[in-house]
């Protein structure tokens, strides 16, 4: 599927859309460059769970855990991973394949760890149709 959005809130209430309807042990991957609004999604699919705190991007913690929405939340940011084999230091396993849903942002450095039946999400800008508008592409 692909979404267009048209402002931060658009981009956020997609993710509350998509948060809503996460299932315990899925994977959800979100990819695109700086700046394109993957923690604003990440917001509001935190907000679909239930989740109440304040969400951030864990870009030097690896992992961020949330655990007072309906399903445990796991938020993955990946970009300062050096190699996929760091992941096995964070124990990932238990993450991936526990009851909890993970996100994880700059999915693409760590592919080969990923299960097939992730969900994968890629964020683009197009300048030409306006400094906010975002293309989403959601594969199921």
């Amino acid at each position: 599927m692909i979404y267009e959005s048209l402002s931060e809130k658009d981009t956020f209430e997609l993710g509350v859309k998509l948060g809503a309807k996460a299932k315990p042990g899925q994977i959800v991957c979100i990819d695109g460059d700086l700046g394109v609004g993957k923690t604003v999604f990440t917001k509001g699919f935190a907000k679909g769970l239930g989740v109440e705190e304040d969400v951030v991007s864990p870009t030097f913690t690896i992992i961020q855990e949330y655990t007072d929405g309906k399903i445990p939340f796991y938020h993955f940011d990946v970009y300062r991973i050096g190699h996929p084999d760091e992941m096995y230091d964070i124990g990932y396993e238990e993450y991936f394949f526990g009851e909890g849903v993970c996100l994880i942002e700059w999915a693409n450095l760590i592919e080969e760890l990923l299960p097939e039946d992730a969900v994968h999400i890629c964020i683009e800008k197009d300048l030409e149709k306006g400094f906010d508008y975002r293309k989403i592409t959601v594969e199921e």
